[in-house]
């Protein structure tokens, strides 16, 4: 089953033009989370909630807010509350106690709300602390009522083997940064290991950055963006849904749309 993956890397970067590094807000997320969750309700959206953004009772908002905004499942970590991305140095978590409580008051927030939101608990604890702390957080976090694990920055194979085998029978999420500190595996060697989820947050946003900084330095050296002739205005527009558009104002008796 194909899911949407929202990033935190990638909000802050391409809302906020900032580094991972703790900057996004709630809002920031969350109104980021519902944009792409409604472009399509009927594909699954699993949402970055980084910290969590504060004690139980942000906690709790942060679940409530993505709820609201149609996301299916969201992950929440243990790095303290300035954070950066899992695939940079130099990072600090919290107490197990914290993290535990973070996931805790995830689970009641769901239990209030009468929500199916699929709560996945992350830890960065294998960079600061070794891997036996970071299952012992996971396996708390599944206690405090997480649902999948995701263990930031596995550094090989066979690292990855053993957290699926040492959770079993609970599900591990499995994060695919390319030329990070994770080696690349495809979704099929991921399954193999007994991963039951793989999430690629930069499949998009560098092929994005690469094709637009290759279009504008065509435009300095040549005057023109060289662009097929296929990619017209109402080509984009109709990707974003202009035939939905024009169809609902119809329905409705509209004319605006029908020369479009």
């Amino acid at each position: 089953m194909w899911t949407l993956s929202q990033t935190g890397a990638g909000t802050v970067a391409s809302r906020l033009g900032q580094p991972d590094l703790g900057f996004a807000s709630l809002d920031d997320m969350s109104n980021h989370a519902e944009m792409i969750a409604n472009l399509d309700p009927a594909i699954p959206l699993i949402a970055d909630a980084d910290t969590g953004y504060g004690g139980p009772n942000m906690v709790a908002r942060t679940v409530a807010r993505y709820h609201r905004a149609g996301v299916a499942a969201l992950h929440i970590e243990d790095q303290i509350q300035t954070k950066r991305c899992g695939h940079l140095g130099g990072k600090a978590v919290v107490d197990r106690e914290v993290f535990t409580q973070r996931i805790k008051a995830a689970y009641q927030a769901r239990l209030r709300l009468g929500s199916d939101i699929v709560i996945i608990a992350r830890t960065d604890a294998l960079q600061t602390h070794d891997y036996d702390e970071a299952v012992a957080r996971l396996e708390e976090a599944f206690a405090a009522g997480a649902d999948v694990a995701f263990l930031e920055g596995i550094l090989s194979r066979e690292q990855a083997e053993q957290v699926c085998k040492d959770l079993s029978p609970k599900p591990v999420l499995l994060n695919m940064v390319e030329n990070g500190a994770t080696p690349s595996f495809t979704p099929a060697e991921c399954q193999e290991m007994g991963f039951r989820i793989i999430i690629f947050p930069f499949a998009t946003i560098f092929p994005a950055y690469q094709a637009s900084r290759e279009a504008l330095v065509r435009l300095k050296k040549t005057g023109k963006t060289g662009l097929a002739s296929e990619y017209t205005p109402k080509k984009l527009f109709t990707i974003v849904g202009l035939e939905e558009a024009s169809k609902i104002d119809a329905q409705a008796g509209g004319e605006m749309y029908g020369a479009v």
